[in-house]
């Protein structure tokens, strides 16, 4: 780690256990002060701020449910009183309850819905008014998917979740561009993580993608740690596509 390019900035993950969220927390470690978000892997949580504090860096670690308002309102408000409010704010956490649309459960429905868009007010809302008052540059950086953008088979759930998060970004960013907080979205095609499902059509899906190939954790945490840093201080209301030429 590089001491010298600290940004001595706060940055939470949500979903920061596994997957994307993982990749993100290991980009950024060492550039900021990272707080780790997870809901039940607290022991791979607490790995990760391990190895990212015994490399110079510093990460503390918070478990809640990104859709559980209440929770998510007391312990980040409660994190900001002791600790300040949160240069950066890298929205993540997500999960998948994929079926097609007339077998498609309530609770299918509901878990998707709540988790995947209602987390977007539940750990936002809080978090907005102190980093205004911070009266410094903010970033906020939400993870879509390109089934927000094009709509995916088996996903209607999770397409309209994904979508609903591209229109809130478009608004927020709108109501805190003057505050020098931007906001942007990155919309990952087929990346391999934890959460690709199995059951999807992998190879019909990868003759659709010009690159030929699924993409790497790795390469959107490149993009987010770009969209959180200095350099995209004029960059805001976007949805960056990270799909290998799919859409």
């Amino acid at each position: 780690m590089n001491k010298d390019i600290r940004e001595n900035k706060t940055v939470l993950i949500t979903g920061a256990s596994r997957g994307i969220g993982r990749a993100i927390a290991y980009k950024l470690a060492g550039i900021y002060d990272l707080v780790l978000c997870c809901k039940t892997n607290i022991q791979t949580a607490e790995k990760i701020k391990d190895d990212i504090c015994a490399s110079g860096g510093t990460a503390r670690v918070l478990q809640f449910d990104v859709s559980n308002r209440q929770s998510c309102k007391e312990i980040l408000e409660a994190d900001i009183q002791k600790n300040g409010a949160y240069y950066g704010v890298v929205l993540n956490a997500g999960i998948v309850a994929d079926n097609a649309f007339p077998a498609m459960t309530e609770d299918d429905w509901d878990s998707v819905l709540n988790c995947d868009l209602g987390s977007f007010y539940n750990v936002l809302q809080p978090l907005i008014m102190p980093m205004i008052r911070r009266r410094k540059d903010g970033r906020i950086v939400v993870i879509s998917s390109v089934s927000g953008i094009i709509g995916n088979r088996g996903q209607v759930n999770y397409s309209a979740a994904k979508a609903g998060l591209i229109g809130a970004v478009k608004a927020l960013a709108v109501e805190l561009a003057k505050r020098k907080i931007t906001v942007n979205a990155v919309a990952p095609g087929l990346i391999e993580t934890e959460i690709l499902n199995e059951n999807l059509p992998i190879e019909e899906i990868l003759k659709m993608i010009p690159a030929g190939r699924a993409g790497k954790a790795e390469e959107v945490a490149d993009l987010v740690e770009f969209l959180i840093s200095k350099k995209s201080s004029y960059i805001t209301r976007q949805v960056f596509a990270i799909n290998g030429g799919l859409c």
